[in-house]
């Protein structure tokens, strides 16, 4: 793959599963990718969600219309990479413009090998998406493009997110410790299924060591750390296929030890209680979904990057084998399943990311909550 400037940007070409076709110009790498189309709603972060491991083999659709007017810097990425495997925007910025910036956003896409499309409808295309549900997608630029019914065979080629084990793709290999800030409190043991890097840093502020461990790791090596609590992160793929995150995971609640899952580990949680999980028709993806806290009764403001969900009755608490579990917080858009908490346990998660880098800050009350946690098994 190679990369042009946007002035000579060779023809694109969007090519959804279902036969729909949009057609632009390159933005980003030249070549050809494929993924599931999923659209954020976001107007910015761009940056955090393009390097969120959480977006591993989606194309995304930013509905926002204008990106990229605030570059790329090396502070504000989630990981050590871009992950998504494609990227769609209608308007992108002629210039970045901000005084943090050290390159465009297009340079920062060719650099790593992302194909991308721009001067599509992405209204359009979002609609589209919103009516006929996540599907596989290709975009095909230079001289990827070939007939239609070529390219559209090739999209349906590509392997499906349902079913998809992900996790181990995009985690560490190696442990790591994020040192706490200022005074240490506490030892966390993070299973790192898709980490965010503003996750552990929101609980080292908390004065929390945390010591980040590959989505492999055993019961045995979690506890080898000695933690006061263990958290899930999020990342990609299946929940179905989850099988050893759960199994560690039971394992965990076996003990009792404090546990804070966030969405894929709210989603191993359910699973862990025997709840079902089932993939949305289009997920949940951007930085302004509502969620009410249920035990509060508070609407937050909150950031989101999912297309699976947790089955579980919004009506009742469950009895499950460790106590009784009920469902703790509810996106107000469709009613779907955004937390669970135990009652006989000190265990909780969410479907969301409270760490919300790039904002919003609606849910950081969610880290302190594991810390009082935490605080209530050492007393």
């Amino acid at each position: 793959m190679t990369g042009r400037s946007r002035g000579g940007a060779p023809p694109a070409v969007l090519v959804l599963e279902d036969g729909r076709v949009f057609r632009g110009r390159a933005y980003g790498a030249v070549g050809e990718t494929f993924g599931e189309a999923v659209f954020s709603t976001g107007m910015t972060g761009y940056q955090e969600t393009l390097t969120d491991p959480s977006y591993h083999r989606q194309v995304v659709v930013m509905t926002a219309p204008h990106v990229g007017n605030t570059g790329v810097n090396d502070e504000d990425a989630e990981s050590a990479r871009i992950w998504v495997a494609g990227y769609v925007v209608r308007d992108p910025a002629r210039r970045a413009s901000n005084w943090r910036a050290q390159r465009s956003l297009d340079e920062e896409l060719v650099a790593q090998g992302v194909v991308g499309i721009c001067g599509v409808d992405t209204r359009a295309l979002t609609r589209h998406l919103r009516e006929r549900g996540a599907m596989r997608v290709g975009i095909f630029s230079g001289s990827a493009i070939a007939d239609e019914g070529t390219l559209l065979a090739k999209v349906r080629q590509a392997p499906e997110m349902a079913g998809a084990d992900l996790s181990a793709e995009v985690a560490t290999k190696e442990g790591y410790v994020v040192p706490a800030v200022g005074t240490k409190r506490f030892t966390v043991a993070a299973v790192d299924l898709g980490i965010k890097g503003m996750t552990p840093h929101r609980m080292a502020e908390r004065g929390i060591e945390v010591h980040v461990l590959p989505a492999t790791a055993t019961l045995e090596e979690v506890y080898a750390v000695g933690p006061d609590g263990v958290f899930f992160s999020n990342g990609p793929g299946d929940p179905s296929t989850a099988d050893h995150p759960v199994a560690l995971m039971r394992g965990v609640l076996g003990r009792s030890t404090p546990l804070f899952g966030i969405c894929f580990g709210n989603q191993v949680l359910g699973r862990a209680l025997g709840f079902g999980t089932y993939k949305l028709k289009y997920g949940h993806r951007g930085i302004n979904q509502p969620v009410q806290d249920r035990t509060t009764g508070k609407v937050e403001v909150t950031a989101h990057n999912h297309g699976f969900a947790v089955d579980a009755p919004l009506d009742r608490v469950s009895d499950t084998e460790f106590g009784r579990a009920e469902v703790s917080h509810v996106c107000l858009n469709d009613q779907v399943v955004e937390g669970l908490q135990l009652l006989d346990r000190p265990a909780f998660s969410v479907q969301y990311h409270p760490e919300a880098a790039a904002g919003p800050h609606d849910a950081a009350y969610l880290f302190d909550r594991f810390v009082s946690l935490m605080e209530g098994q050492r007393a």
